[in-house]
């Protein structure tokens, strides 16, 4: 079994009895009643960004785990994210083929390094959420230039999709093009029966929220590099995340990633294989009541809820009121997110309440084309420019210039240095984004 040095340091530490005269403020007393294992960089405690005591021990327990050069981030996969594109660029990597549903952090770090991105769309029935590569398509892009490029996924996206990894890497080598994947929802991927982990199908570099999936507290994520790629990327790992990263890293977060590696260790693998078979037996109920489900993620229910005349939003008021509270929802999907952590009876009170829901007929508005906008500006240009807030319905011709989506989904409908063309506009309606940030007129 593991062992856990990043806890077992905290908890020696608190039982000593030592007298505090450092950050944080709390100085160990309770408030909320987690404050005696809220230490910074003391004697003895490693730090995040030069670690070479116990915080490398632990990460290097979680490399033998997911098999990877792993590294901790305590700022969730958005940290890592903004570390990927640098260590890319690093790389010398000058464009980047990004699929559109990319997270919001993916733009940004696009902003801050001043990356170029050719995106890559989803066909045009899909949600703009959908990460959906088409292959053929993608061979014939990576062919159009002689430039040394990355392409980015977005695998599991927010509607349970996981992509074909194993074969967009296998045409990423063929072009010596670097794969990174934003792998925010499959931490537990490493360890199903048969993996379909990132770096084990073949991704240079990929992120984990070990949060999202994992008993690992908000804000624990993993960046991982594939063994292959050590030279290349894990040099500046620390580099990169030091540069986009906080200079007082939660050691909360780090003993959580910590305490997860024993956990993982001990049995998850069969633990997980057994919640997935009653995860199957779930859907399978909800499809004998007429519920469509997407995606092929084992840890996601992702209803279309109009196929059940529902909207999302409506279906979520549902369960909510019956004490659920779920992931995700929007006029199309009802999207809850499972982990094997949970008992088994939560699954069951999920399926007795969907399943109460009596089914209607389908409603049959269409989803609206995703919007391909003409780039005027790059995104740093965007961000940086003198903006004002207008109405939505009337920014058609205007330049983006901010994200305007939250989180969930934080994936954008338009991009930053796009001008808005009447798609976007009937995307920004559906979508029930009233406002949006744009350039100013001059």
């Amino acid at each position: 079994m593991m062992n856990t040095p990043i806890c077992d340091f905290i908890d020696k530490y608190t039982e000593n009895g030592t007298l505090r005269f450092h950050m944080p403020g709390h100085k160990g007393k309770d408030l909320i009643g987690f404050e005696k294992y809220d230490i910074t960089e003391i004697n003895g405690a490693d730090s995040l960004y030069e670690a070479s005591g116990i915080i490398a021990e632990s990460e290097k327990n979680a490399s033998a785990l997911f098999g990877a050069d792993t590294f901790y981030s305590t700022e969730g996969s958005s940290h890592c994210i903004r570390a990927m594109l640098y260590l890319l660029k690093c790389s010398g990597v000058t464009r980047i083929l990004a699929g559109r549903n990319a997270h919001k952090a993916f733009l940004s770090a696009v902003a801050l390094l001043d990356t170029k991105i050719e995106w890559i769309y989803p066909s045009e029935n899909e949600s703009y959420l959908s990460g959906r590569i088409d292959l053929s398509s993608l061979e014939s892009r990576l062919s159009e230039s002689n430039e040394k490029t990355a392409v980015y996924i977005t695998s599991p996206d927010y509607l349970g999709n996981i992509a074909d990894i194993k074969s967009i890497a296998e045409i990423c080598k063929r072009f010596n093009a670097f794969l990174a994947v934003d792998n925010a929802h499959g931490a537990y991927l490493k360890f199903l029966r048969e993996s379909l982990h990132p770096i084990d199908l073949g991704a240079d570099i990929c992120c984990d929220s070990a949060h999202k999936t994992l008993p690992v507290i908000t804000g624990g994520a993993y960046l991982h590099i594939a063994k292959a790629n050590t030279g290349i990327f894990s040099a500046r790992a620390r580099d990169a995340l030091s540069l986009f990263g906080s200079t007082s890293p939660s050691y909360l977060i780090l003993r959580s990633l910590d305490a997860a590696n024993k956990y993982l260790s001990d049995g998850f693998d069969k633990k997980l294989g057994i919640f997935i078979e009653k995860v199957n037996e779930v859907k399978k109920r909800l499809c004998s009541h007429g519920y469509k489900l997407l995606g092929n993620e084992e840890l996601k229910v992702v209803i279309n809820t109009k196929e059940f005349g529902y909207y999302g939003q409506e279906l979520g008021r549902i369960i909510n009121e019956r004490n659920i509270e779920y992931e995700f929802c929007d006029r199309d999907h009802l999207v809850l997110m499972l982990a094997p952590i949970m008992e088994f009876c939560e699954l069951e009170i999920m399926a007795d309440s969907l399943c109460s829901v009596e089914r209607r007929k389908a409603i049959t508005e269409a989803v609206p084309s995703i919007p391909r906008s003409e780039a005027i500006l790059t995104p740093r240009e965007a961000i940086f420019a003198e903006s004002e807030r207008i109405g939505s319905s009337r920014s058609e011709g205007r330049i983006l210039t901010q994200f305007n989506i939250s989180c969930p989904p934080a994936v954008p409908i338009a991009v930053c240095g796009e001008r808005i063309n009447s798609d976007a506009v009937k995307c920004f309606e559906y979508y029930g984004i009233t406002e949006i940030t744009v350039k100013k007129l001059m």
